[in-house]
């Protein structure tokens, strides 16, 4: 009966499935009658938890990282960012948007004027209270190229901003139909005064309050008790997220009850992990994709020969098996896959490296070419890279592989040099995907990619009320992406995620790992 109790907890806690439960109960001896019996009664006894210090180790964050929310370019700094501040918008598991600061908005019939109604009655953690002055500030310090926001790219429509009782009016320049769910965008946390003069001074209105930070080490967070949104999330007293960019070390820290959770666990490791019992694997496809980005501007990758001869050098299907083990899908050079909803099937590049070889001679270039990466670029990036180094070799095509020190990684290798191995967690729209890394304007456009043709569909699919017409031009563009920009997608992955038995509350979210940084928010720890 013990095994029978342990494994209804495991149910209650969305860790085992009420058939493996049914199955594994039978095989006990145990009647359907009964089992269901003591199930009922885990589940009905198991619901949300206040107190403990809920610790997460992450890979991601380096001494380079800043608390200003419009700087967050790693999954550390967004998930702390996450922890004190709040935005207009959060996007629910199904991909829908939600009301948070903002509790409700509505669209002009154009698609041109949205006007967001802000919430009242809500505090910062300095004790002013939250007004709609202080939302226009935040987005407008965001639309600012000289904030160096990575919103900045999702946000250039935006023509004017306007406060209008206990609302604030934004007029844009074109039709944009996802306007809500470019509120979501995690760099956008509202921030008295929107952040002006300080930006990473960590006041928001979110459930924690930030105690301590030491960038690329640690963080500590405290439950802030004048939380307007009590019940539903921040249910830890204390949340802590430790540095942990060694995969073996992180995985040692959630076995030795070290941490609670930990995130990007190499697919290699999963088979080892499920057969430990105080572990939870919980791993869901979506979005997220793990590029090699050329520089479409940078010599000897502005020649579309020499592009197309290193992504028909990609084995995409090997690197899915050897890198993933099956913990993902092929990618096919664009950022969007079928995880988004106004996805169309193109024809999939397969590797050919006769293919390859052909472009390769027809570009005119010779000697190595030299591509860098991390282990913090994402799990198993060394062993990618070296992967496409043997594949490359089949097309004549000779790749030099230099492995970066993961601390700065962010800061002086992605977006910076023009061949490297990178990571993209994906957006909740084609639009805001396309607008923040491949419009031409854009800040994080870290393939230099910058087609007119391109960014004038992707204006006029912005403003497309007619969804199957908007449809047909996201197809256009992705043909367009595949075959002339420096975005390589061999594979898009998996989130595999670990957690502790004694963790509870877990949702399935596709939008990112550890529940899209909410893990620690909506998350509990059971004694």
């Amino acid at each position: 009966m013990d095994e029978l109790t342990y494994l209804s907890n495991l149910v209650a806690k969305s860790r085992l499935s009420r058939r493996d439960f049914l199955g594994r109960s039978a095989a006990l001896g145990v009647s359907v009658a009964m089992a269901g019996s003591l199930l009922s009664t885990a589940v009905r006894a198991e619901g949300p938890v206040r107190g403990g210090t809920f610790k997460v180790g992450m890979q991601g964050g380096a001494s380079t990282d800043s608390l200003d929310p419009g700087l967050a370019t790693n999954q550390v700094s967004a998930m702390v960012n996450h922890l004190w501040g709040e935005t207009l918008v959060w996007l629910a598991p199904d991909g829908s948007p939600i009301p948070v600061l903002a509790e409700e908005w509505v669209a002009a019939p154009d698609a041109k004027t949205w006007t967001f109604k802000i919430r009242k009655g809500v505090q910062f953690h300095d004790g002013r209270t939250l007004t709609p002055q202080d939302v226009a500030a935040t987005i407008e310090r965001h639309t600012d190229a000289k904030s160096k926001s990575g919103a900045l790219g999702i946000l250039k429509d935006i023509d004017t901003i306007k406060v209008d009782g206990d609302t604030v009016v934004f007029t844009l320049k074109e039709s944009n139909a996802d306007m809500p769910f470019l509120m979501t965008d995690y760099h956008l946390v509202i921030q008295p005064d929107g952040g002006a003069g300080a930006p990473e001074a960590a006041i928001g209105t979110g459930p924690y309050k930030l105690a301590s930070s030491e960038a690329g080490v640690r963080y500590n967070a405290t439950r802030f008790e004048n939380y307007w949104e009590t019940g539903k999330v921040g249910f830890a007293e204390q949340v802590e997220i430790v540095v942990i960019n060694d995969a073996t070390a992180r995985i040692a820290a959630l076995q030795s009850g070290q941490v609670h959770m930990i995130n990007r666990i190499e697919p290699k490791t999963v088979p080892l992990l499920k057969n430990m019992r105080k572990v939870t694997i919980k791993n869901v496809a979506g979005r997220g994709f793990y590029p090699f980005n050329m520089f479409c501007d940078t010599a000897p990758f502005d020649n579309k020969d020499l592009r197309l001869a290193l992504k028909f050098a990609m084995d995409r299907e090997t690197m899915l098996k050897r890198i993933l083990f099956g913990y993902g899908s092929v990618g096919n050079d664009t950022p969007i896959n079928k995880a988004y909803p106004l996805f169309e099937d193109i024809e999939q590049r397969n590797y050919d490296p006769d293919k390859a070889a052909f472009h390769f001679k027809k570009s005119g270039h010779t000697g190595s070419i030299l591509l860098r990466t991390s282990e913090v670029a994402f799990p198993g990036a060394v062993d990618a890279a070296v992967l496409y180094q043997e594949s490359a070799k089949k097309g004549g095509i000779d790749i030099e592989v230099k492995r970066e020190p993961g601390d700065g990684y962010w800061s002086n290798v992605w977006n910076t040099q023009p061949f490297a191995t990178s990571y993209w967690g994906g957006r909740p729209t084609q639009d805001q995907m396309y607008s923040t890394g491949y419009l031409s304007t854009a800040d994080w456009n870290d393939t230099r990619f910058k087609n007119v043709s391109f960014d004038t569909m992707l204006i006029t699919a912005r403003g497309e009320l007619d969804e199957a017409k908007r449809r047909g031009m996201y197809q256009d563009m992705a043909v367009m992406m595949r075959d002339e920009g420096g975005l390589i997608v061999p594979m898009f992955n998996d989130f595999i995620d670990g957690i502790s038995e004694n963790v509870a509350g877990w949702v399935d979210n596709p939008a990112g790992e550890l529940m899209n940084g909410d893990a620690p928010l909506r998350c509990w720890l059971n004694a």
